[in-house]
């Protein structure tokens, strides 16, 4: 018997730019040919986080914070899936930063697309650790600056979803970048919330897209830390793919093979009885 799963109707707030995540996303799969059965997604707590319910996919929502380690287990349990997390940047720069450094440290073969909209919708509108000029004395956080200072980044883009064509474009080549194994790719989609923080108008202002610079080369890591500062030094901010590099995997590292995934192996006691017996000598009291 096949049971195909109805995808719910979204309930964001009209307008907002969730929507066009999602639709960005969806449009990829289908551009690369993505089986919902080959694919799962993550999200994290927030309004971004209902956006698993949206996708018809495999789903599955984490714990505040926690996408990450999450999706890099699913990613380690059967390499053969399209892993893809998504939350807010209240839940990926906040109480999930910790994660965020040290998946882009590990490199595993999953996309994370954090949708930013400067606030925490869900809970009614306080600033978000990307917030601008909304907090007195504190500065955002950029999570595309930091990626870049961490070696073994391989991925990081930045999209809007006031510019659809660009945003299809990069999650169609982070999404080849995971299934090449190839590792980590990082995608960061302005989204702006119409109810607590419209600021689309201002994000067209200040947004400057590299893709568009035939002399950038995303490639080199020193030269794109060197162009990255010299745009936000100017008041504007990065968009595009920003860099795309080489490092070695989570997979590689842990020796995890698509041909023999742990989630599909037989585990029955019959199977492994040496095995267990084994074990439980070696702990006896």
């Amino acid at each position: 018997m096949t049971v195909t799963f109805k995808p719910a109707s979204p309930i964001w707030c009209s307008g907002c730019g969730h929507y066009g995540a999602e639709s960005a996303l969806k449009q990829s799969l289908g551009n690369l040919a993505i089986a919902p059965h080959d694919a799962m997604v993550l999200a994290g707590i927030g309004c971004s986080g209902f956006i698993q319910n949206y996708i018809g996919s495999y789903g599955y929502h984490a714990l505040h914070g926690r996408v990450l380690p999450t999706a890099t287990g699913v990613a380690a349990g059967n390499p053969a899936l399209t892993v893809i997390a998504a939350g807010g940047d209240g839940d990926g720069y906040a109480i999930g930063c910790g994660h965020l450094m040290h998946t882009f440290r590990r490199n595993p073969s999953l996309l994370y697309i954090v949708m930013n909209n400067g606030t925490y919708g869900l809970t009614k509108g306080q600033p978000s650790p990307t917030a601008v000029g909304r907090v007195d004395h504190e500065h955002e956080l950029d999570a595309v600056y930091l990626g870049l200072t961490i070696p073994g980044t391989t991925f990081l883009a930045r999209g809007f979803v006031g510019q659809m064509n660009q945003l299809v474009d990069l999650v169609d080549s982070a999404l080849t970048h995971v299934r090449d194994k190839r590792g980590f790719a990082f995608l960061e989609v302005i989204s702006p919330c119409v109810t607590y923080n419209d600021n689309f108008a201002s994000w067209r202002g200040m947004l400057t897209n590299v893709d568009a610079d035939d002399s950038y080369d995303c490639e080199n890591r020193t030269t794109v830390i060197g162009n990255y500062a010299e745009l936000i030094a100017g008041g504007k901010v990065p968009s595009g793919l920003i860099y795309q590099g080489s490092a070695s995997t989570f997979e590689e590292a842990t020796g995890l093979s698509a041909e023999n995934p742990p989630a599909l192996q037989d585990l029955s006691v019959t199977k492994h009885i040496d095995a267990y017996r084994r074990q439980m000598d070696m702990h006896a009291i």
